[in-house]
Parts: structure tokens; C-alpha cells; sequence
């Protein structure tokens, strides 16, 4: 028994030549819970320090296994093929990690497993580990059995189903190794940009309720002009209404006049000298203002950042630029009704659960990974534009539900769920698909077109 951070030895030198087994407890931390010394110890080995604390376990394992390089037994085989080959390397290592199922999601995956010099022989999909402790702690979990060999058989354990593989990847799927990197622009050229809405980093001090607004014009109506509907992803799902100063044609003299506002920013700019983060303390210096402005002058697609995983489809509207966005909701400004219509069809979906990140079981959506990695459709623009339009005209029959009430499975009205489903079978169409295909023929499908569109 060796006590102590693993992180720090040397495991080549402490661990004896004909070891069977090695047990170890690793914290599982989420880089938002991580302390200094914690992200200290992930950027030895990571580039990237947003990934969890565990996995630098899988690092340091890696490091191992490529220490005790197999030796290839059979000389007719060369090293480049020693993964390919079952029976010719020793000596096998065979590893086992419980691991928070987001080392498996979103960015994490290529930071973690790109150069990793490993083989998946099983692995128990997203599972919850219920603590025994009164203090009830659900985390999300993944299972990874890892090796340097092939074994004969792989198997993916997904709750009650038993899936025998023929390649387990880095997403916990039967298929070829893949990943989906990071990238600043969707894949192709028609398709507009998402955006991060605006970030207020105010300490709530611009951002106004709907009675405290009220309140403000009443005693001072020339505030008017300068109070927007404010929404991020929680207000646009649940239609929850509240307000921010938006400021940025404001002048000194103007603000003077109303002292509650005026108040409102020197709490502004009080919150931001007290952050522990350089650049938000560097906004201080214009305290009237959100740190980070992204509105945009045109109507714009809005997409929640965070959204139910229990929705069968993420909700998404079209937004007038008179409504400010805030930094939990993506915008798609220069936006059309087919693009509206593949976002939200079951297509879009399925790549979408399948490799974003997540917040608990929670979709947390992602730009730079889904968005710009997803292969849209390049036909049947007319066709999905009608679909998607009828989505819209269904929604407008129940003017007082909001889009998390219309999206529940329990309450979603017939018109709306019959609307979608013409317009899945649209999208579908315009990709080529058999109506008949399952979840999993339509992912092996778009990951072939996006390895087609890299490629080219």
C-alpha cells in the first residue's frame, strides 16, 4: 500500500514487474469543484485544463502501459501492428476505470484519448452511482475496461442490453475510432455561425425582474429607452420574464438622471474589482456595460446552452434582436426555416445526445463541437422549410405554454408532436436515410458524411 497523490510517483519504479492488480480511490472532480493544486496537477499532463480531475489517472496509465512496451512474439509481425494482433504481444495489461461519464462526452474525448495506446474491450454505459452515505450524491458514471491487446469478444453493457461489438470507440460506441474536434466554423460554407450571447458578469446588478422594472419607469420613465427583455436559457425555455439596462448608447449625462441606475453600476463595478479573474476586473473600468457584447441587429435562431435530456427535442425559436441574449443561450443570426428544421429534427438529435457534453444527464449543447461538426443535409430546402414552418404555426395554438411546458413528453400536443414527425421524416429524406433506420444506422451514416467532409 503506497500512500499518497499517485499523480506524483513514479509508477514505474514503485510498482513490481509482476503486478495483478492495482486499486485506487481518485477524487472525482469536475473542473468547476477543482482547486488550484488540483488544476495544477491536470496541466502536467493536459493542454486542455477543462477536462476532470480523473482524467489524469488515465494519463497516468497510459504513461505505464507504454513503459511496459509489449514485446511482438511472432517477428513476421511489425510494431506499427501490435494492437491489431491478439495473440503475439505480452505481457497483456489489462485495466478497468469507473470514471464521471463526461470523460466520454463533448471535448473531453479527443483531449484525453487521441494518442491514447489503448484497446476498449468493454465498457458499461452512463449509469448513476447512488452513494450509500445520508448525504445522497447521484453521479453519473461510465465503466472502461482497457487494454493493450484485442480481446476476442467486446461487449458494451447498456442497462439491461448486452451489445457485442466489433469496435468500441472513445464515445462508448460500437464503431470505428473517431473524434470530433473543436472548430470555429460549421463544416460547411452555407451554414451561418452560432454565437455565445452577451455576458453580463454584473453580480445581477443590470439584469432587472419584471416588478423591479416596473417600479424604475414609473419613477423615472426616460429609464424606458434603456431597460431590454433579457433571456438566458432558462428564462427562453420557461418563458420566465426578466430585464436588463442595456447601456451601450447611453451617455454620462443621461445615466446621472436616474440615480437607481447610477447605483446599479457603481454595484457593478464593485462586484468586478472583487473577482479573482483579471479580465473581469479589467471591466470594471466600464461598469455600465455587459463584459462581453454580442448582440446581434438581425432576428436570430436562439439555442439553450442547457437542456432536459428527458425533451425529445432541444427547443429551440426565432428571436427578435430587441431581445438581449445572455450567455447561456447560443444565437444564429442570417437564419432560415431550413436550418430551423434540421436543428430540430431527430437527426440533428441523435448526433447531438450522442456527443455533447453534459451538465448531470442534462444536455449542455456546444458550438464548437455539435454545431460546426454536424453535417447538414444539402437538398430538400423547400421541402424542410414548409415542415419547419408548421412547427412553428403548431407552437402559436398555445400562446400561454412556454417551450419547456409544449416540449414535456407528458403534455406535448398532438399538432406540435405530428409536425415534428413530418419534419423528421423530411430531413431524413433530404439525407438519403430509410425511414426504417435505427438510432444507430443514422449515427454510423452522419459520422461517414463528416469523415467525408474533412477529408476533402
Amino acid at each position: 500500500i503506497f500512500e499518497g497523490n499517485a499523480l506524483h510517483m513514479d509508477w514505474t519504479k514503485i510498482l513490481p514487474h509482476d503486478i495483478n492488480f492495482i486499486f485506487g480511490n481518485p477524487p472525482f472532480v469536475g473542473k468547476t469543484f477543482q482547486t488550484s493544486a488540483q488544476k495544477a496537477d491536470i496541466k502536467k499532463f493536459f493542454k486542455n485544463s477543462s477536462v476532470d480531475y480523473v482524467a489524469c489517472w488515465y494519463k497516468k496509465t497510459f504513461d505505464f502501459l507504454n513503459f511496459c512496451e509489449p514485446k511482438i512474439t511472432d517477428k513476421s509481425i511489425s510494431a506499427n501492428q501490435k494492437f491489431d494482433k491478439n495473440n503475439f504481444c505480452e505481457p497483456k495489461i489489462q485495466c478497468a476505470f469507473v470514471s464521471t461519464n463526461s470523460i466520454t462526452q463533448g471535448e473531453q474525448v479527443p483531449e484525453i484519448f487521441a494518442t491514447a495506446p489503448i484497446i476498449i474491450n468493454f465498457a458499461y454505459r452512463t449509469f448513476t452511482w447512488d452513494s450509500e452515505s445520508n448525504e445522497k450524491a447521484h453521479v453519473h458514471c461510465v465503466i472502461i475496461g482497457f487494454a493493450n491487446f484485442h480481446r476476442e469478444q467486446k461487449i458494451i453493457f447498456d442497462g439491461d442490453k448486452k451489445i457485442l461489438a466489433k469496435n468500441i470507440n472513445f464515445y462508448l460506441l460500437d464503431a470505428e475510432n473517431f473524434f470530433l474536434i473543436k472548430r470555429n466554423f460549421p463544416l460547411q460554407k452555407f451554414i451561418p455561425k452560432m454565437i455565445y450571447g452577451s455576458k453580463p458578469a454584473d453580480g445581477g446588478n443590470l439584469i432587472l425582474s419584471e416588478q423591479e422594472k416596473n417600479i424604475l419607469i414609473e419613477k423615472f420613465p426616460d429609464a424606458k429607452k434603456f431597460i431590454k427583455r433579457f433571456m438566458m436559457g432558462r428564462d427562453f425555455l420557461h418563458n420566465e420574464k426578466r430585464f436588463c439596462l442595456w447601456l451601450v448608447d447611453a451617455t454620462p449625462a443621461e445615466i446621472k438622471k436616474i440615480p437607481p441606475i447610477y447605483e446599479r453600476i457603481k454595484n457593478v463595478k464593485n462586484f468586478r474589482l472583487n473577482s479573482k479573474k483579471i479580465s473581469t476586473k479589467k471591466s470594471a473600468e466600464i461598469p455600465y456595460l455587459f463584459t462581453e457584447i454580442r448582440q446581434v441587429e438581425k432576428n436570430f435562431i436562439a439555442v439553450p446552452v442547457v437542456s432536459s435530456q428527458n425533451r425529445k427535442y432541444i427547443p429551440m425559436d426565432f428571436l427578435s434582436s430587441e431581445i438581449i441574449a445572455g450567455d447561456k443561450l447560443f444565437m444564429i443570426p442570417d437564419a432560415n426555416l431550413f436550418l430551423f428544421g434540421v436543428l430540430q429534427s431527430s437527426v440533428h438529435m441523435i448526433f447531438t445526445k450522442t456527443f455533447c457534453g453534459r451538465l448531470k444527464s442534462d444536455y449542455s449543447y456546444s458550438a464548437q463541437i455539435i454545431y460546426n461538426n454536424f453535417p447538414f443535409p444539402d437538398k430538400n430546402f423547400e421541402k424542410i422549410s414548409l415542415t419547419a414552418e408548421k412547427i412553428l404555426s403548431a407552437r402559436k395554438n398555445y400562446p400561454d405554454s412556454s417551450l419547456a411546458e409544449l416540449y414535456d413528453e407528458n403534455l406535448m400536443p398532438k399538432e406540435l408532436r405530428d409536425a415534428h414527425k413530418k419534419n423528421d421524416s423530411a430531413v431524413m429524406e433530404a439525407y438519403g436515410f430509410e425511414k426504417n433506420f435505427s438510432d444507430e444506422e443514422i449515427l454510423q451514416e452522419l459520422m461517414k458524411l463528416h469523415k467525408n467532409l474533412t477529408e476533402k
